[in-house]
């Protein structure tokens, strides 16, 4: 019997979400964040994210577009290398296919993440951002793959930028090292 309640509890859990360790190294942030994806509310999304983190995509990539107050967003995996054409970081995305929008009724609140896009809903690729502070103007515009969970002191570190949309001038702060947790 006891067993049979053990069984019945663990398959009434929740299952635990793939998240990733992002460490960050620059003239602004240096440590280590947490993302727990939301693979039960943005699946294709998160899988997105996971597998460019698995194959080493995100390591090196800079955070490209960073507005105080606002979010700073990285995963130009094709151009937003640390060393590259800092003019093309924002442009690019992954030899994949562009993702479906999918939204959903969570918020864009402090330390959310989502998927960057065109004006397209169905443009996500590989690019991402993550929220200093609220806003509301993007729930349902934009897809919600997860949320940040410790270290949200590392992203209010992240150097801002000041030139034209946010654009980071100089050396932007980059993830030095993406790995996906269990």
């Amino acid at each position: 019997m006891r067993k049979l309640a053990l069984i019945l509890a663990l398959a009434g859990s929740p299952v635990l979400a793939d998240g990733l360790d992002v460490t960050v190294s620059g003239e602004g942030a240096n440590g280590t964040f947490h993302i727990e994806l939301f693979d039960d509310v943005a699946p294709q999304h998160a899988a997105r994210i996971e597998a460019l983190a698995k194959a080493g995509a995100y390591d090196g990539v800079v955070f490209h577009r960073v507005i105080d107050g606002f979010m700073a967003q990285t995963g130009d995996v094709e151009f937003g290398k640390s060393g590259g054409d800092m003019r093309l970081a924002g442009t690019g995305g992954s030899d994949m296919p562009d993702l479906k929008a999918e939204f959903s009724d969570r918020s864009f609140g402090r330390g959310a993440v989502g998927m960057a896009r065109s004006q397209d809903p169905n443009s996500a690729n590989s690019q991402f951002f993550i929220m200093f502070a609220p806003a509301p103007h993007l729930n349902g515009q934009y897809t919600v793959v997860g949320e940040v969970t410790s270290g949200m002191d590392v992203v209010d570190a992240i150097k801002r930028g000041t030139g034209r949309n946010g654009a980071v001038i100089g050396r932007p702060d980059q993830m030095v090292s993406v790995k996906v947790t269990n």
